[in-house]
């Protein structure tokens, strides 16, 4: 196991480049699966989750090769495989996007149900409802989704929740379905529309994504393309987080300013000072940080996936805060850890009350899921002393060499095998 270890109270000074995009890689690698070529995938972020892809699509029949640590080469021509029911599908989340990409090529697909982080109910029902308004005949047997449609057609499909999963997976089997997919309620995300551009570059026919309903005419080839993922917000939006708390000031560079406007507004909030350009922004903190309220919502609101790191940053701010979780029923699960730190956190179903101004003190904690380990990164750099956070398996799942990126910031954050 291996763990990191802060010793906080140091203030973060300088510059760090952002990777691409972990949402919008997880699903245009499976995407790769039903190109008839070769696709080269640039500014991929160097995570355990893209390696554990990188493994499915290789034992599926793919030849994947790095050039680099960012950059990968897939030739999918001859995959002749459509079960996936490798250790690999079962430790990551997105690998259920590989029964969309399957069944789009194949017209059959047998994927394991897939695991990554646990921190609640996550159902895959409006994936396979859209599956089966297509024509799919979708059930689960001894931990396999099982999916068959030798002729899959278009058809309008409603989503009952907004799904970014779901509408990625029906967008993936559409574009190779006969006539034409309506997906209405669909997510409006920016790795919806990334993976809708990725597969538009091969040839799809994709119209509306980034809007609430997207239309796909079926077509009948796709072709391998070169493409470059768009930068992470969520990574962008932790060290802005991690700025604001150590009262430092930092610039993130690679990024998409618009993406992260949900966060800049609250920081603004909070008394933080903002300045953006094209591809950047500088977060310089306040003497003071003040309290505010936060709802996550589906994009363009604020999202579910920097909830724990704002609660963290809650916890050293002046005055009461709260944050409504409207995406994820059971998110709070890792508040105990937090608690840990000297964070001052009642939580009653989805409403999470904190007391800022807490006095935090380092100590030995867990990360129980990528986020979650994120949040205790950035608490564990602003309290007194020393905070050791084990299972750094999950924050690696989401973040690459995030102890490096924090040295250079001028943290003192070290890695160790226990």
């Amino acid at each position: 196991m291996e763990q990191l270890i802060i010793e906080g109270e140091h203030p973060l000074y300088g510059e760090v480049n952002i990777n691409g995009a972990k949402n919008a890689a997880v699903a245009i690698i499976p995407a790769a699966v039903m190109a008839n070529g070769k696709c080269i995938i640039d500014n991929l972020p160097g995570i355990e989750d893209i390696s554990k892809l990188v493994d499915i699509l290789t034992k599926l029949g793919a030849k994947c090769s790095f050039d680099g640590i960012h950059r990968l080469i897939i030739d999918s021509s001859k995959i002749d495989k459509y079960k996936a029911y490798y250790d690999s599908v079962r430790e990551i989340r997105a690998s259920y996007y590989l029964l969309g990409s399957l069944l789009g090529r194949f017209g059959r697909a047998e994927v394991a149900l897939p695991g990554g982080c646990n921190f609640g109910d996550r159902p895959i029902d409006q994936h396979i409802k859209g599956f089966e308004a297509m024509g799919a005949e979708v059930y689960i047997e001894h931990g396999m989704v099982k999916a068959y449609a030798p002729n899959l057609k278009g058809a309008t499909i409603y989503l009952d929740v907004v799904s970014v999963g779901a509408t990625i997976n029906i967008m993936l089997a559409a574009v190779l379905a006969k006539g034409v997919t309506t997906i209405e309620n669909a997510a409006k995300e920016p790795h919806v529309v990334d993976t809708a551009n990725f597969l538009n570059m091969m040839g799809a026919k994709i119209k509306g994504a980034g809007t609430d309903v997207i239309r796909i005419v079926g077509v009948s080839n796709l072709e391998g393309v070169n493409y470059t993922i768009i930068p992470d917000q969520i990574e962008a939006g932790t060290y802005m987080i991690a700025g604001a708390i150590t009262g430092g000031d930092i610039k993130i560079n690679n990024i998409i300013p618009k993406h992260m406007e949900p966060l800049t507004a609250k920081l603004l909030e909070m008394n933080c000072k903002i300045t953006e350009g094209d591809d950047y922004i500088r977060v310089i903190a306040p003497k003071e940080l003040q309290s505010t309220n936060v709802k996550t919502m589906v994009y363009p609101g604020f999202p579910t996936d920097l909830q724990p790191q704002m609660t963290a940053l809650m916890c050293a701010s002046n005055g009461t805060s709260v944050i409504t979780e409207n995406v994820w029923e059971s998110r709070f699960q890792y508040v105990n850890e937090l608690k840990r730190l000297g964070g001052n956190i009642n939580v009653e179903g989805r409403v999470a009350v904190i007391e800022g101004k807490a006095k935090l003190t380092g100590a030995e904690v867990k990360a129980t899921d990528l986020r979650a380990g994120a949040a205790l990164v950035i608490l564990g750099l602003a309290a007194q002393g020393k905070t050791i956070i084990n299972n750094a398996k999950f924050i690696d799942r989401g973040y690459e060499k995030i102890e490096d990126k924090l040295s250079s910031l001028g943290a003192k954050i070290i890695r160790v095998k226990k």
